[in-house]
């Protein structure tokens, strides 16, 4: 039995340690069900209700793991729906996390992350909508994203998103949410150049089923 069923985006891109979707990101096997047809283009919208929603139903039916969980925050919009169709936990979303963030910050002090801000709206945050920056176009890591590229520069990927995020961080930020799911490998250089704690859909997995995730990811 895996410990975790990731359902992945129609992506060939390299999913490196501390991807959601990288075996070396867990403890244990996990099992990864690639979802045909369902491109970053598709998903990554400002009206996810029009997402075809039935391939992620069909694998959330077919799901193995202990938990389950999607490679992209942008079905933030279906958790309810998809929750609903499975015993077991699911997490469509490190948003997921908004709520009980915001116990303790308020939505203003958080900073959220995305792939695409211009997309990322109210259908996606609900009642809890923080602070957001999107990845610049011209960014290695998003041309490598959004066109399904086959290798990836590590280094530079680092470098661009540690320098992008401190630069736009404000003096009232005091937490960071990462709500793309392919930032997490970057999260370390994040925090040494902003010193700011961060959530991830890693620690969203680590809290609902913990010694699940590689201690060096978390």
């Amino acid at each position: 039995m895996p410990s975790v069923t990731v359902l992945q985006l129609d992506t060939d891109f390299p999913r490196i340690a501390g991807d959601v979707g990288c075996l070396a990101t867990y403890v244990d096997e996990i099992e990864i069900l690639r979802i045909s047809g369902a491109s970053v283009g598709q998903i990554v919208s400002a009206n996810p209700a029009a997402i075809p929603i039935a391939p992620f139903e069909g694998a959330v039916a077919k799901a193995r793991g202990d938990i389950i969980v999607t490679s992209c925050g942008f079905l933030s919009y279906w958790q309810k729906h998809l929750e609903a169709r499975t015993d077991r936990p699911f997490i469509s979303s490190a948003l997921t996390a908004l709520p009980a963030l915001c116990e303790r910050y308020a939505p203003r002090d958080i900073l959220t992350v995305t792939f695409d801000a211009d997309s990322l709206n109210e259908n996606h945050f609900g009642d809890h909508h923080t602070d957001v920056i999107g990845l610049p176009h011209d960014m290695h890591l998003r041309q490598v994203i959004s066109q399904n590229l086959g290798t990836l520069n590590v280094e530079l990927a680092t470098k661009e998103i540690a320098d992008f995020i401190a630069a736009r961080c404000q003096s009232h930020h005091k937490h960071i949410l990462l709500e793309c799911t392919n930032l997490p490998p970057y999260k370390y250089a994040i925090m040494a150049r902003t010193g700011l704690p961060i959530t991830d859909i890693l620690s969203c997995i680590e809290a609902k089923c913990t010694g699940t995730i590689q201690p060096s990811f978390l």
